[in-house]
């Protein structure tokens, strides 16, 4: 089993929201099935003093992104057709675009992403349109507000994103004269962010009320 339920320190900025993808993805597992007969207690504590103990597995964080990129872009496909819902989170209830976004990184990978676009646009690695590849996110301004809207890139020049009121979750071109005029920038999860200070405090506070609901259940 891959290293879960990681938690960090504010002061350790580097790789942010991919240490918080693995506190999330670790909400799933018992510690002591994370390190087998070791004390998870003592883990825990070293895990959340220690950033240079976390740093020993980014890498393996990053790789895995890339490795898992042809399943997330199927599980994003099986979301086809649920329904926008403003502020939606939960395909059983509707997705907005950022809420679409979210859920499909934190159901396959793991990954806590912020919840709005625009501070999704501070996470990664910002890369030009030439050199996009399946899973990277793809930003849009749509409302007059820059990054106001967010996708997933599948290839081939299409990427899947949940649109608007009264549509649903669809896969577009991103030659499209509507989205190619409006076309935003795109970022490409590397282990890096800017994220504020507060900014990256409520994520790994929501992370931590996750880990909490799961082992309640």
């Amino acid at each position: 089993m891959s290293l879960k339920k990681l938690v960090i320190s504010l002061s350790f900025k580097p790789m942010a929201v991919l240490v918080l993808g693995f506190v999330f993805s670790l909400a799933h597992a018992n510690p002591a099935e994370v390190v087998g007969n070791k004390d998870a207690t003592k883990l825990e504590s070293k895990i959340e003093s220690t950033s240079s103990y976390f740093a020993r597995f980014t890498y393996q964080v990053v790789d895995s992104v890339s490795s898992k990129t042809e399943s997330l872009i199927n599980d994003a496909m099986q979301l086809i057709g649920v329904r926008y819902r403003w502020n939606g989170d939960l395909p059983q209830s509707g997705l907005d675009a950022s809420g679409f976004v979210r859920f499909v990184f934190r159901d396959k990978l793991g990954f806590l992403l912020p919840p709005k676009s625009s501070q999704m646009s501070k996470v990664g690695k910002p890369i030009t349109r030439e050199e996009l590849q399946p899973g990277d996110l793809v930003f849009f301004n749509t409302m007059r507000l820059t990054f106001s809207h967010v996708g997933i890139y599948v290839g081939d020049n299409k990427f899947i994103h949940s649109p608007a009121k009264g549509s649903t979750v669809r896969v577009d071109d991103l030659a499209s004269s509507y989205w190619d005029k409006r076309f935003d920038g795109a970022r490409r999860l590397d282990g890096s962010d800017e994220l504020s200070n507060a900014e990256r405090n409520a994520l790994i506070q929501e992370a931590k009320k996750l880990r909490l609901q799961t082992r309640n259940l």
